[in-house]
């Protein structure tokens, strides 16, 4: 889950709801600088499905053990932390499943996401809040997703639909930071950050090398971005919300009934040059 704070509560975006974004703007992306990806249905489905496996645990939300909604928010940007709040043990089981439930369809769009998942739990998690007998569990699960990723690239390297480009490693590794832009970008809009920031890594033009895209907040959820990376001078995303009232809630059964009965909105992205 996402949270975004409200005058009378939160705003909660779901896993999926904020990765479907995320695939909107790479469905997008791509102008007479940057390079639009190929194989370009299978990063799509990469990109858009990658957070899929949180449907399950987002239907029930829980809370902190201040009593706020569990989730990813503002603070959280450019970090990953805070895993003494959650199960290590079942996070990692639902970081797994969104891996699988993807790559036993597209072995192609399974690999960014093993590739997404690690690298966030590796040079983005802070170790420091992993208690010292869980740090055993994610490194076991790490091990876990380097084999797989052997699988994949096997795989992809025995698939005669792809290009001998389409399947390189390094055009790989760019849909990767792909990938990854998108999700940022996804993250900076669900939860309204209002400080500049940028796409992660420097992303492929046509012209065989790399820029690396800032982010400008001019409003809430209205973003610059430079350079421009995109067709259309202005672009406007919505994406799927809920809205519950009040900070703080006494257990996650209060939290969830709040979350089920709250109505479905769509909030607005736009994204200018």
């Amino acid at each position: 889950m996402l949270r975004m704070e409200s005058e009378t509560g939160w705003w909660l975006i779901t896993h999926p709801d904020h990765a479907h974004l995320a695939g909107e703007f790479a469905a997008a992306w791509g102008n007479a600088q940057f390079r639009k990806p190929e194989p370009r249905a299978r990063v799509l489905k990469g990109i858009f499905c990658h957070d899929d496996g949180w449907t399950k645990r987002d239907a029930h939300p829980t809370i902190t053990r201040e009593g706020k909604p569990s989730a990813f928010s503002t603070e959280l940007v450019g970090k990953y932390s805070a895993f003494e709040e959650i199960d290590l043990k079942e996070y990692l089981a639902v970081r797994e499943r969104a891996v699988r439930i993807v790559a036993e369809v597209d072995h192609y769009a399974g690999l960014l996401i093993s590739m997404h998942t690690y690298n966030l739990l590796t040079a983005h998690a802070d170790r420091s809040t992993i208690a010292p007998e869980d740090l055993v569990v994610l490194d076991t699960f790490l091990d876990r997703q380097r084999a797989y990723q052997r699988e994949l690239r096997a795989s992809i390297s025995a698939d005669s639909s792809l290009t001998a480009v389409e399947s390189a490693e390094e055009t790989i590794l760019e849909h990767f930071r792909l990938l990854q832009a998108c999700d940022n970008l996804s993250l900076f809009a669900c939860v309204a950050f209002s400080s500049p920031g940028h796409l992660l890594h420097p992303l492929p033009l046509n012209n065989g090398g790399t820029a690396e895209v800032k982010v400008l907040p001019i409003a809430p959820r209205h973003f610059r971005l430079a350079p421009w990376p995109f067709s259309d001078a202005e672009l406007v995303f919505t994406f799927p919300a809920r809205q519950v009232n009040g900070k703080l809630f006494p257990d996650s059964r209060s939290l969830e009934g709040a979350f089920n009965a709250a109505p479905i909105e769509h909030l607005i992205v736009k994204l200018s040059a």
